[in-house]
């Protein structure tokens, strides 16, 4: 859907993705799903939380997933 979002799991990312990547991963699909680069004063608000609820999302997805062949990093 958008070529600017990275895939964040093992094997792709060596290690854990960082809480930048996610917010950043997370701000590339608002926007892309929005239309809006930076949305105007009166969508701000709705807008922080879209970012903050797909960042959630996807913590929770890449903290769930197994991936076989992958090493646990525990």
């Amino acid at each position: 859907m958008c070529r600017s979002i990275k895939t964040l799991r093992p094997p792709v990312l060596p290690e854990k993705a960082t809480e930048e990547e996610i917010r950043a991963a997370a701000l590339q699909y608002v926007r892309k799903v929005s239309g809006f680069r930076a949305p105007a004063a009166h969508n701000q608000e709705v807008f922080a939380a879209a970012v903050d609820a797909v960042a959630d999302a996807t913590r929770d997805l890449l903290d769930g997933l197994q991936v076989r062949g992958a090493h646990a990093t525990s």
